[in-house]
């Protein structure tokens, strides 16, 4: 598959500060060097929750149809393992890794409840992030970077999160600022 045809464009982050949580992503949707959308939402509430009403909120970067397979995959380890997020997630990582269909979905996930935030790949990894904060896709490190020099001040965990998308999006062309934001609190 050649670099035109490929679609590029996403930057999700996390970041968990006191007792908040926030997954945010860019709305931009590239082809090769194409803006295709620009109001895409990549991050998203999953399931109705556990027993215990436990939310969790999730985003993604790759291929959305890959993306949808993997969180209606979750969802379904998330009612096989209710309020159980690294459960589920690592039974996800299995099936993604093992199952020949999964196996080539191109995709990677930030999900998270009130108590963990997990960075899901195709490779097997179910990663807690340090300092708690991740970012994934093709603006994540940006974004990443910015927040862990936000952290330490009196900013919360959204307004963190707005300010290194906003950074990431100046780097980053395949970023914009058209976020979507999803938060929890513990």
């Amino acid at each position: 598959m050649s670099d035109s045809v490929i679609m590029h464009g996403t930057t999700i982050l996390t970041v968990r500060k006191g007792n908040e949580v926030v997954v945010a992503g860019d709305g931009q949707v590239t082809l090769g060097s194409t803006v295709i959308k620009a109001s895409a939402r990549k991050v998203r509430q999953l399931g109705a929750g556990g027993p215990k009403g436990n939310k969790v909120i999730g985003g993604f970067a790759g291929a959305t149809a890959d993306a949808f397979t993997l969180f209606e995959r979750l969802e379904a380890k998330l009612e096989q393992y209710p309020d159980q997020l690294l459960r589920a997630s690592v039974e996800l990582a299995k099936d993604w890794r093992t199952d020949r269909y999964l196996r080539r979905l191109e995709a990677m996930m930030i999900v998270a409840d009130a108590k963990t935030s997990l960075v899901l790949t195709g490779t097997g990894d179910v990663l807690e992030p340090e300092n708690n904060i991740a970012g994934i896709g093709s603006g994540g490190t940006f974004a990443l970077a910015a927040a862990r020099a936000l952290i330490d001040t009196d900013m919360d965990a959204e307004a963190i999160a707005r300010k290194a998308m906003s950074i990431a999006a100046e780097i980053c062309v395949y970023t914009n600022e058209n976020l979507t934001i999803e938060k929890l609190s513990a």
